[in-house]
């Protein structure tokens, strides 16, 4: 009964917002509109998404606790000035048409309880980049659609020298074409839970690097806050969040969640490493420069 009353009132304040009795100030460009700015531009990007509006609220998420400096330097975030750098928003505030039934429940779910935070922190004199650039196949699009998306994607690190941030369980590009396009990657690997506790060693970990090399992050919210440090000191990084998840799911045509078998293994220890090498991970393994 909770559960459908809840639907039912979030139905309502959608309906609402949707057809602007409750104002809807904020705008998000398009998948391709970010795509095509990341890949004439060299500006970093920031990525927002249902998680991290919530820690903003103080609610913990399953992989970070929250806290009054997490949530107020999120919140700042959404209001950043700085030309260069790109905010995403998920692209929920016109229409959910376009979405699978499941996808529609929930992003209604997150605007009843979570609206009003978007309405105060976000900058409605600004259109804000589309956060489903690195979910564009469950979320949003076909797999035409998709199949256009990922071709564009893959440019953008096309030639780079490339460092990809990312937790222990996360292969990012393993197993698939998504980085084939990359000049060469190394990789720093991160604690998988509360990596935001751990951000200064990682930033120390990647400031060792020349300034030419595109930095690609996957560490949940920590991610938010490495982003703008790597890019007031100078440096290219793109907060790319589950997008190689995504992409896993777009090869397959996955109707579903469906789990991965990478995301077992965490390769840190001798054992988990061996079987990493028995699961043709060699290749990821000599690309990590860097245990935090």
């Amino acid at each position: 009964m909770k559960r459908k009353i809840k639907d039912i009132l979030a139905a309502i304040v959608y309906f609402l917002y949707e057809k602007g009795i409750l104002h809807n100030h904020i705008k998000v460009h398009t998948i391709d509109e970010t795509i095509d700015e990341l890949l004439t531009t060299e500006k970093s990007m920031v990525r927002f998404g249902d998680g991290e509006i919530v820690m903003i609220r103080g609610v913990d998420l399953m992989l970070q606790k929250a806290s009054p400096e997490i949530g107020q330097g999120l919140a700042e975030m959404l209001r950043y000035p700085y030309e260069d750098l790109m905010v995403t928003l998920p692209d929920i505030f016109d229409t959910l048409t376009d979405r699978h039934e499941s996808g529609r429940r929930f992003w209604k779910d997150h605007l009843l309880f979570c609206r009003r935070t978007y309405e105060k922190y976000c900058d409605t004199g600004k259109v804000y980049f589309n956060s489903f650039i690195s979910r564009c196949y469950y979320n949003v699009g076909g797999y035409e659609d998709c199949e256009r998306w990922f071709a564009k994607i893959k440019k953008i690190w096309e030639n780079r020298n490339v460092v990809i941030v990312e937790g222990t369980k996360t292969h990012n590009g393993v197993g698939n074409d998504l980085f084939d396009s990359a000049k060469s990657i190394e990789r720093i690997i991160c604690p998988p839970k509360d990596a935001y506790g751990a951000l200064s060693v990682i930033v120390e970990a990647c400031t060792r690097y020349d300034k030419d090399r595109l930095f690609l992050l996957s560490v949940g919210v920590a991610a938010k806050f490495l982003t703008v440090e790597l890019f007031e000191r100078g440096y290219r990084a793109l907060d790319i969040g589950n997008m190689d998840l995504e992409y896993e799911w777009f090869l397959r045509r996955a109707s579903s969640k469906i789990p991965l078998k990478k995301h077992e293994i965490t390769g840190k220890e001798a054992n988990e490493r061996a079987a990493l090498q028995d699961e043709a991970y060699g290749e990821y393994l000599r690309q990590v420069k860097r245990w935090i």
